[in-house]
């Protein structure tokens, strides 16, 4: 004669039924409360809690705690408990308020909310207002920049430079063109204190001029070369004659395009007629402020990073030269930039960006 409580037998209604095979089946359902429904449903069937158990590759205790908590109290009994714990101090409607004020607000001494002075705005701890601002994203203490291109032709332009790197034409170069200008020849006022273990690399915060130069570059989209020169003045003369090395760089046989921005020395009738004289050079303007269209402008961050930003240079030679060896570097070892978004997909993303801007009221 077998010992044991006996197990009460497991009906279900057609309400009951039905959500249980929702839950099994729904992809969005947690795992857990699915192999819980898939218990009862077996248990339903008439099945004892050791066949249960063999089907589904569990304990028999396990099944036999869903089959009572079930019966104890139905469906809601298949979702975990509460756990144990420190109740919640900060309430859904005191973070609302939290982030209303983040939002739409401003101290009467600042341009925005630190943690310590929300806090004692809001009457909550600085470090409440830290892990709510974590949570939704919030970095008060950042800002960044943008400007929106006001080019009438802007999306005709984009299309085109785009397309050119994308799709550039046979038996052609295409070129990114640009200067960067005024690029100060720095050094610093004290003797450099050099990085080493326990200790970053150190420079005064002042600094001695010794005179600028401009660098005009000229970027091949297609082996990542760069044709390089320097000039103590920027001007349309200037720029003609960087127009000449580019001539005599580039073989004769091929056409030109030249990705060039709107600045007025791109512009001139000197310029014009120099063009004028050359058929095979192709101007393409990338749109008003919107030179991150063209690639050079890459090259130009880069020697910022590796060469200008933390060089020390005691006269504008001595700059001019560093600038030379960059581009010999460059040369030797040319990787070109891929670009890999397409005029859609910039259009559409800078849609988005002004759906959003105009939502919020701006």
């Amino acid at each position: 004669m077998a010992i044991g409580r006996p197990i009460p037998a497991l009906e279900l209604t057609e309400a009951e039924q039905r959500t249980l095979w929702q839950w099994t089946r729904r992809p969005k359902t947690a795992q857990a409360l699915a192999m819980r429904a898939r218990i009862v449903l077996r248990c339903a069937e008439g099945k004892t809690n050791t066949v249960v158990a063999a089907e589904l590759g569990l304990t028999k205790d396990t099944v036999g705690k869903w089959r009572w908590r079930f019966l104890d109290r139905r469906l809601d009994g298949l979702f975990d408990e509460p756990r144990s714990g420190a109740p919640r101090i900060v309430t859904d409607t005191q973070i609302e308020e939290l982030l209303t004020l983040t939002l739409e607000s401003t101290p009467h001494d600042a341009t925005h909310w630190s943690t310590r002075s929300l806090a004692r705005r809001s009457g909550l701890s600085h470090m409440t207002v830290a892990r709510v601002w974590r949570a939704f994203g919030l970095q008060q203490h950042r800002t960044e920049s943008f400007k929106l291109s006001t080019d009438p032709l802007f999306i005709e332009k984009v299309r085109d430079i785009v397309g050119l790197y994308l799709n550039p034409p046979d038996r052609a170069l295409v070129l990114c063109v640009n200067e960067k200008t005024q690029i100060q020849a720095l050094d610093r006022t004290q003797p450099l204190l050099p990085l080493r273990p326990g200790q970053v690399e150190r420079h005064t915060h002042d600094y001695v001029r010794h005179g600028t130069t401009s660098l005009f570059a000229a970027l091949d989209t297609q082996t990542g070369r760069v044709i390089g020169q320097t000039q103590r003045r920027h001007r349309s003369v200037e720029f003609r004659k960087f127009l000449d090395t580019i001539n005599a760089s580039v073989p004769a046989g091929l056409d030109v395009h030249l990705v060039l921005d709107n600045y007025g020395t791109h512009k001139t009738a000197l310029i014009q007629r120099w063009l004028a004289k050359r058929p095979r050079y192709h101007v393409h303007f990338t749109p008003t402020s919107a030179s991150w269209l063209n690639l050079v402008e890459r090259w130009f961050a880069l020697l910022t990073q590796k060469q200008l930003r933390r060089g020390v240079h005691r006269s504008t030679r001595e700059l001019e030269e560093a600038i030379e060896r960059y581009l010999a570097v460059t040369n030797a070892e040319p990787t070109p930039f891929i670009w890999t978004k397409t005029a859609d997909d910039i259009l559409a993303s800078l849609a988005r960006f002004c759906q959003r801007i105009s939502v919020t009221g701006h």
